[in-house]
This record gives C-alpha cells, structure tokens and sequence, in this order.
C-alpha cells in the first residue's frame, strides 16, 4: 500500500505543480541551448581575434619612428614612405633628422618581415621599434665630415680647407652626401684663385735682346675652374681624402679650355716660348732657356690701314693653339672683299685668329712694311725660313708679342 500511495502522491504533486515543471524544464533547456550559444560566440570572437592579429600590427610598434599600430602592411608602407625621416641634416655642426619627399623609405618585403617580428596570436601591448640603421650611418657620416679637413694644393702653395668652415648646410640620404649651400667655398676658392691664377697677369720680362719690359697674359695662363674645384673638394672631404692636386681643376682661354702655363717657373712661361718684337719686326724661338731660332726680319699686322684703322698684332702673351700644315688662310680685306690664302705652314695664337705662317705672295720684306703695307694681324715669315719655326715651336707654348 505504501509505494501506491507513494506514486499516486507523486503524480498528484506533478498535476498540481505541472506549471512549475514546464518552466524548470525550459529554464534548463534555455541554459543548455544558451551554453551552446555563448560556446559559439566565444569561439567567433576568437577566431575574428585570430584573422584581425593575422594581418594588422600589433598596437605599439614603430617602424622608422612612424606609429604603425593597427595598420595592415600596405597601410604602414604607405604611411611610413609618407612620414618616415631616414635623411639627416646638419647646419651649422647641429645634426638633425628629416623627411624626404617622394623618396621610396621602404617596401612591403620589409615592413613584412618586421610584422612577422612582432605577430602574436592574440593582441600584444609589447612595445617594438624597428630602427632605421640608414638614418644611424647618415648622422654618422655627417659627425665626421663635420671634422674632416684637407689641403688644396695649386700653382705651389698649400691651402687647408675644413669642412666646417665651408658648408653651412650638409644633407646625407641615398648612401650620399648633398651639399645644398657651397657660397662659402666657391667665396675660399675665389680668393685663392687671386693668390695663384696667372690668366690677365702682368709681370717683367727681359727680351732676348735684354730689355725688361712688362708684359700681360692674355690667352695664356690658367686659373682656378670651380665648377669641376667644387665637387673634387667635396668628394675630397667626404672620404677623408687629406689632399688634392689643384692642378687637375683649372681652366685656360682660347683653344686649350685647360690652362697653359702651369709652373712656376720665369712666371708661367717656362724655358721654352716664342718672342716677337714689333718695333724691330724679329721673331726669337727659345728653347730650353736660350735662344735656339732668330728671324730678323718678319713682317707684322698692319700699324695703319688705308682707312685709317689698324690691323696690328695684338700685343701680349698668347699661346701656339694647334699646328696645321698646310692650311687656308680665309677673311675680310679693308674694302670688304674677302680673301682665301693656302699656306705651308700655320700656327694660330691669338683669340681672333693671328698666327704665324709663311706669306708666298709677300715681296716687301722691309722693316717699315708693317706700318702701312703688312698683314690682317699675323706674322708673316719667309717662305724659306718657315719650316724651322715649324720644327721648334710646340702646341700651347707661350708667344709674347710686344711694341716697345
């Protein structure tokens, strides 16, 4: 009787608590469905950590400086060839870094491999700065060239030249230094060319015949080119360079654009030159320091034309520009009409076209010739003592012309 009763109670108590049990009965239902749910919503949220960590950097990395957190590998390339300062400058011996417009910083090969550095599965607060080792050696280099020094040697004398005192503005990118401001040693450059160039010089000169004169270099000579002293200085100074041969960065007139002249000795014009004396019409070929060809009687550039102008040899030192044999002589006589002349032998000096060379057509050989019946400006020379000029005279040897 007593597990009767027993059921009958317990049925009697589900009748009465049928409400009850419906909802109990859903409660656990809902909290096993529920579970299943947040189970699922755990496992996107970590998978959707996963994909995002997989593919943006972490929140405190820097690459070159440049804040990439959060960024995709494109989106920190893009941002760090934006902002990145991988150039160093230095004004007066301050050292600073700086950005470069429209220079490629990097490339996504390498900001690539720093996100693999610093990826983690899950969000990371690690701080990580990945240097740029250009910008390091840029400051680097500017630090030294700052220091560096050297000496500029030219026409025979020795000029220091030091970095800090040349250039108030350096820039170093691109594994190379940029010089934006060189006022301050083409200003240097300048006064040591005052010092040494011997283009426009005048100085004394003895004659063959004894007489000291003054004499001016015209063509002849040389002087300090800048534009080529320039970047050798620089280049000099940015490899440590203690030295440079000045002699390798001059300039001339005329025909030669390097310079003649360059020694020191008897003022420019060494042991071998032509002279040529106007007022005595003689020409002297010296070789070696002594007087190695004498013609005494050459007929020079007209003193005075039949329309009153004159065609006389210009008077100064000039220079054997090339030899040509044989050769046309082509111009413009006084009354307009032109003229054409073969020669054997032509050796042009000055910069409006005189030269030495024989004259075939030539009768009057006198000492007065000149002053009303010579040349266009040239030198003429017997037709049978032109080939001993030719034979001793050289390329870029000094003539000196003068009228007293």
């Amino acid at each position: 009787m007593t597990g009767k009763h027993s059921k009958n109670t317990a049925d009697n108590w589900f009748k009465k608590n049928k409400i009850l049990v419906s909802l109990f009965s859903a409660i656990v239902i809902l909290s096993l469905f529920g579970g299943f749910i947040y189970h699922n919503h755990i496992e996107e949220q970590r998978q959707a950590t996963l994909k995002y960590t997989s593919k943006h950097f972490n929140k405190n990395v820097k690459i070159f400086g440049v804040k990439v957190g959060g960024l995709t590998i494109n989106q920190a390339v893009t941002k760090i060839n934006k902002n990145a300062k991988t150039a160093a400058t230095m004004t007066d011996g301050k050292i600073t870094s700086m950005k470069l417009d429209g220079i490629q910083v990097t490339d996504k090969k390498t900001v690539t491999k720093y996100f693999n550095k610093q990826h983690t599965s899950l969000p990371s607060d690690k701080k990580w700065n990945f240097a740029d080792n250009t910008l390091k050696e840029a400051k680097k280099k500017l630090s030294e060239f700052y220091n560096a020094k050297t000496t500029y040697k030219v026409g025979g004398k020795d000029f220091s030249l030091e970095a800090k005192n040349l250039f108030k503005t350096v820039e170093y990118y691109g594994g190379q230094f940029h010089f934006t401001d060189t006022s301050a040693l083409s200003a240097k450059l300048s006064q040591i060319n005052s010092e040494v160039s011997t283009l426009d010089k005048s100085y004394s000169f003895t004659t063959p015949n004894g007489k000291t004169i003054t004499v001016t270099n015209k063509s002849y000579g040389w002087g300090i080119n800048t534009k080529t002293a320039i970047p050798a200085i620089e280049k000099a100074l940015s490899n440590g360079d203690t030295t440079i041969d000045g002699s390798n960065y001059i300039y001339g007139k005329g025909y030669s654009t390097y310079g003649t002249g360059y020694t020191t000795t008897n003022n420019g014009l060494g042991k071998n030159y032509v002279v040529v004396s106007i007022k005595e019409q003689k020409l002297w070929i010296i070789k070696n320091g002594v007087v190695a060809v004498t013609l005494n009687d050459v007929v020079t550039g007209t003193a005075q034309t039949s329309s009153g102008s004159s065609d006389a040899t210009p008077t100064g030192v000039w220079y054997i520009e090339y030899k040509q044999s044989p050769s046309t002589l082509t111009g413009t006589n006084d009354d307009g009409s032109s003229y054409s002349s073969k020669v054997s032998y032509w050796m042009p000096f000055t910069l409006s076209g005189c030269g030495l060379h024989d004259a075939s057509w030539r009768t009057d050989w006198s000492k007065t010739a000149y002053l009303k019946g010579g040349s266009h400006g040239c030198v003429n020379i017997r037709p049978s003592e032109i080939k001993k000029v030719w034979d001793a005279v050289e390329m870029h040897e000094a003539v000196i012309v003068y009228d007293n």
